[in-house]
Formats: C-alpha cells, sequence, structure tokens
C-alpha cells in the first residue's frame, strides 16, 4: 500500500485495515474461476408462462361487471332510439353484438343472477324486434 493510496483512504476516511480487507475480497473474487452455471430450468420458465395465463376471481368479476354495463348502455341506447322515433337498427346491430359476447364464468351468485337478468332483457329486446 503506497503512501498515496493511505492519502486518498484517508481522505474518503476508511481505514486502512477495512481498506486492505475489501482489496483482498476483491482480488480474491476476480482472481477465482467462476464455474459455469446450469441452464435455468425450461420448467420454471413454463411455469411462469401458466401463472400468466391464470386470471384471477377479480378479473372475471370485472370482466363481467364490464360486460353487463355495456348490455345496459345498449338497451339504453335503444330505448333513446325507440322512444326519439329514431331507426333503432343501429341500437340493436350493437345489443346483437353485444350479446353475442362470450360469457366467462362469475363464481358470484348474486353477479350472475343480475347479468342473467340483463341478457334476458336483451334478448326480449331482440326479439321483439325480430332478431333474435
Amino acid at each position: 500500500e503506497t503512501s498515496r493510496t493511505r492519502l486518498v483512504l484517508g481522505a474518503l476516511g476508511v481505514s486502512a485495515m477495512f481498506a486492505a480487507l475489501a482489496v483482498k475480497r476483491v482480488a480474491a473474487t476476480l482472481i477465482s474461476p467462476v464455474a459455469p452455471r446450469p441452464a435455468a430450468p425450461v420448467a420454471g420458465l413454463s411455469a411462469l408462462m401458466a401463472l400468466q395465463g391464470v386470471e384471477s376471481a377479480t378479473e372475471r368479476r370485472r370482466r363481467a361487471i364490464r360486460r353487463g354495463g355495456g348490455l345496459l348502455d345498449r338497451l339504453d341506447e335503444l330505448k333513446l332510439a325507440l322512444l326519439g322515433g329514431l331507426p333503432a337498427g343501429t341500437a340493436l346491430e350493437g345489443l346483437q353484438r353485444a350479446v353475442g359476447e362470450t360469457i366467462d364464468e362469475v363464481d358470484d351468485p348474486r353477479l350472475r343472477a343480475v347479468l342473467q337478468q340483463i341478457e334476458l332483457r336483451a334478448a326480449v329486446e331482440l326479439a321483439k324486434a325480430g332478431r333474435a
């Protein structure tokens, strides 16, 4: 250890003993041979991919609520068109598209019941218009 190194370490507030220990550890790390690590198991990657594909009940619930809200919006559009004396073709097409969307299984029986009633109302309106 040179006087210049001691001066720099002293200015930094590092004791000579600590500096020597740190230098030895760094040197040992740089000099020691590193054994090649085995490749990560593919099972870990496939498990991660599987977890990403799994939906939580909360996500399914959110999507079901969003779908129910969309159906109610389409029913409101149809109501406004009919009350305003406007052609209901566009509103009916939107309602038919919304009814045709796939339904995810919902765990909450109360939410499922509400969604079934909304879907039934939409199906009745489509049947009345001859689009069922």
